[in-house]
């Protein structure tokens, strides 16, 4: 059985249905909550067998019952880059994780677990997966979220150099600017395809933020957009390949602009493009990347030798296989 935390959001139910359509066992751990009509989570998992659905408080009693755990896959978290809830943050980006490594580690089940590309901060010390305790101590993320997965990052490397018990393969895993099916439900947080695909359903423009920095263009910020499916096969790829261990950048490798973006999805919905630039929201402000790309160079020396989604095929896919659909869940 594979334990997936964070198996009813967008990342954690496409691996899910990875998993299922290998015949895995899968339980899944989260909460399923009430959402808005149409994208409550509990679809994400519909067309999908499951083991069951846990409630992350039933966790520790549910891992000293079960028989056999083949590996544990930690996507679950506060993922909003604006959260205020320090308490909250830790307790759920920190502590739950710290206590699943050890777990894994004393059990000998390997342990796979979400990064993010936001522990780099504005990207001005490069966006290198270097996981040596003095290369993590510089980095400067923008953001209670950023910071609190980077506190976990630099417990992993401390207590790897000092020797305490780890699982038998761990895997840390960075994700940039993921996009593709059952996001629905993220509200805000979800991807910039999403959002620009319903403003341009509904009859308006694509917007997209100026720019409030010298030299860079309107729309020409740029970023890392990697689909969701790449990260499915990175993770499943490294169930495959116990012998991998480490921390990894998981993006396409290339940054792309928005403008990219949003031809990339007016081409898939067969639109001229209509595109308005409007001024960023004043909680953005000093917090905003504006240019994000994913070294791959550990990845590959690691094996995992695949490409990566190309930007305007992997957004058109998106598009026209399920944003357009009448049901647009995997």
């Amino acid at each position: 059985m594979y334990l997936v935390t964070g198996g009813a959001g967008f990342i954690g139910s496409n691996l899910v249905a990875a998993l299922a359509a290998r015949g895995a066992e899968v339980m899944v751990v989260d909460r399923l909550r009430a959402g808005q009509p149409g994208r409550e989570k509990w679809r994400n998992l519909a067309k999908h067998g499951i083991a069951g659905i846990l409630p992350p408080e039933e966790l520790e009693d549910f891992w000293t019952e079960a028989e056999e755990i083949e590996a544990v896959l930690h996507l679950g978290a506060i993922s909003a880059t604006t959260a205020t809830d320090g308490d909250l943050v830790a307790a759920t980006n920190i502590t739950l994780p710290l206590w699943l490594w050890a777990a894994c580690a004393e059990r000998g089940v390997p342990f796979i677990y979400a990064s993010s590309a936001a522990t780099y901060g504005d990207g001005a010390l490069g966006f290198e997966d270097d996981m040596r305790p003095e290369a993590l101590a510089a980095l400067r993320p923008l953001n209670l979220y950023g910071w609190s997965k980077l506190a976990f990052d630099r417990r992993v490397a401390d207590m790897l150099a000092r020797g305490i018990p780890a699982p038998p393969q761990w895997a840390g895993l960075r994700f940039f600017n993921v996009y593709g099916p059952n996001e629905y439900h993220k509200g805000r947080m979800a991807s910039v395809v999403f959002h620009k695909f319903h403003e341009v359903a509904g009859g308006g423009p694509a917007r997209l933020f100026r720019s409030d920095r010298p030299g860079i263009a309107d729309g020409e910020q740029k970023r890392d957009f990697v689909h969701v499916d790449d990260c499915v096969e990175v993770m499943l790829w490294l169930l495959d390949n116990p012998q991998v261990s480490g921390l990894f950048n998981l993006g396409s490798g290339e940054a792309r602009s928005f403008l990219d973006l949003v031809h990339a999805m007016f081409a898939g919905m067969g639109q001229a493009p209509r595109i308005e630039f409007v001024d960023m929201p004043e909680d953005l402000r000093g917090k905003y990347q504006y240019f994000t790309e994913a070294p791959l160079a550990r990845l590959r020396e690691a094996g995992y030798d695949r490409p990566m989604t190309r930007l305007e095929d992997g957004v058109g896919s998106y598009v026209r296989d399920f944003l357009m659909r009448p049901d647009p869940h995997r």
